[in-house]
């Protein structure tokens, strides 16, 4: 399939200065995104649809994933290797392995720490990649990485935010002329084409609408800046004003249901597919030499 034929944003609608804040930002927080954790266990519970258990796999931006306990409970045995966007994030998976005295930090089964540009060919049967997609800016570029470093018939399982998470503040911004509220996210079907296109095959996506309520407007706005920020390149280039962040609460304010919680919602992407053998070529022309063919209808001719 062409590139052309894939309809994902823009790569020049996305900041990496401000992903490349933000990760400097969540690097510094004790624990993952609640919302990250909570993912990562309904995407473990697709973990039994694989026949052949990994012995290694890849956790792609293991920190801010979430999900390392998941599968070391789905796959004890397997060898795990971390691997995080940058050298920040890299220090605080190499702060989190295993005490020196586990079997997992020597051994066979010893846990190791690389950045995604370290991580060697062929070297992992599963590619575990947990609520990062919407954080990068080449889609395509991420999934062509996976296939280099799955051996044959390895697979990946990742999931992300979908275009359906916070339609009520991308309204609200609208509606004030605000500019854009985040970077648009990937509708699965494009996910799906992409993975194809980046060589795997049987893509299977499926997705969830999920809804979080809060106590209050500042809760929001609290677990907001847990999970992320506006990476939009056109987003309000300065700082926002305390009247601005009124008004905001305000409009939040009138969101509030009716046991009182303000409610807004998000739609988790789900994706799984499986790096196939390559195939062996077979010439578009056959050549036969004149004696063989002879000979092999002397063979049929013969009497048994």
């Amino acid at each position: 399939m062409p590139a052309s034929d894939v309809h994902v944003t823009a790569n020049a609608d996305f900041h990496d200065p401000a992903a490349q804040h933000l990760r400097a930002r969540l690097a510094r927080a004790a624990q993952p995104p609640w919302l990250h954790g909570e993912v990562a266990r309904r995407m473990a519970e697709r973990l039994p649809i694989i026949r052949q258990p990994p012995q290694r796999w890849l956790d792609w931006w293991a920190h801010l994933g979430g999900g390392t306990a998941a599968v070391r409970a789905a796959y004890p045995q397997a060898q795990r290797t971390a691997v995080e966007p940058d050298d920040a994030l890299r220090a605080k998976s190499q702060a989190q392995l295993p005490p020196w005295w586990s079997r997992r930090r020597w051994g066979p089964q010893a846990e190791t720490v690389r950045v995604q540009g370290n991580v060697d060919a062929a070297s992992a049967d599963m590619v575990w990649a947990n609520m990062m997609l919407h954080a990068c800016a080449d889609i395509a570029g991420v999934f062509a990485l996976w296939h280099r470093v799955l051996a044959a018939d390895g697979f990946v399982m990742f999931s992300t935010l979908g275009p359906g998470t916070l339609p009520e503040l991308r309204l609200l911004y609208e509606g004030e002329r605000w500019g854009p509220a985040f970077y648009p996210f990937a509708d699965m079907h494009d996910l799906g084409d992409l993975l194809v296109h980046a060589g795997f095959a049987d893509p299977v996506m499926d997705q969830e609408q999920l809804t979080l309520t809060w106590s209050s407007p500042q809760a929001v706005l609290q677990e907001l800046r847990g999970l992320g920020s506006n990476l939009h390149a056109a987003r309000y280039p300065g700082l926002r004003t305390p009247r601005w962040r009124e008004r905001l609460l305000a409009q939040l304010e009138r969101r509030r249901d009716a046991d009182g919680r303000v409610a807004l919602s998000f739609e988790i992407v789900y994706g799984h597919a499986v790096r196939p053998r390559a195939r062996t070529r077979v010439a578009p022309i056959s050549t036969v030499s004149l004696q063989d063919l002879r000979a092999d209808l002397a063979r049929q001719r013969s009497p048994h």
